[in-house]
């Protein structure tokens, strides 16, 4: 009698199986660490972000913070800034966050407020939406886009 070599219809599909189950495991784990890494990159951003806004008003404090994310790269108005932050940043999107600038300090001169917020572009690229103004402190919240809790500042 002749002995066959190989795996039986069975035993691979027991294989699949199994293989499917790890994964129906693991995918939502993943999708999860995405998330926190997402946030912990906004929250980064706004770091570097508040941190390039202190260094633009220093070097230039006629005009104080800047007006937009991407004169923070370009330094169109104040030359001595130019790259405080890369284009990636600039551009207002990274890492599953859009950071709009809604410019508290309006257009007085020189700027002496500004506020970023980070708002996740889906909802599986994050759960909160962040927000930093002048005081360097950063706020968030789970439902809409985040502000100050600070009366004074509002």
């Amino acid at each position: 009698m002749k002995k066959q070599k190989g795996f039986s219809l069975i035993e691979l599909l027991i294989v699949v199986a199994i293989i499917l189950i790890i994964a129906a495991i693991a995918i939502p784990n993943l999708i999860k660490s995405k998330m926190a890494a997402n946030e912990a990159s906004a929250v980064g951003s706004l770091r570097t972000l508040t941190t390039a806004e202190i260094a633009y008003s220093t070097a230039c404090p006629s005009i104080g913070f800047a007006a937009t994310l991407a004169e923070l790269n370009a330094g169109a108005n104040c030359p001595s800034s130019k790259d405080e932050i890369d284009s990636q940043l600039a551009t207002g999107t990274k890492s599953g966050y859009n950071f709009t600038d809604p410019n508290l300090g309006g257009t007085s001169n020189p700027a002496t407020l500004f506020s970023i917020n980070a708002d996740p572009v889906s909802t599986s690229s994050g759960t909160r939406h962040f927000y930093v103004d002048q005081t360097g402190v950063i706020h968030y919240t789970l439902s809409g886009t985040a502000q100050s809790t600070d009366s004074a500042l509002q």
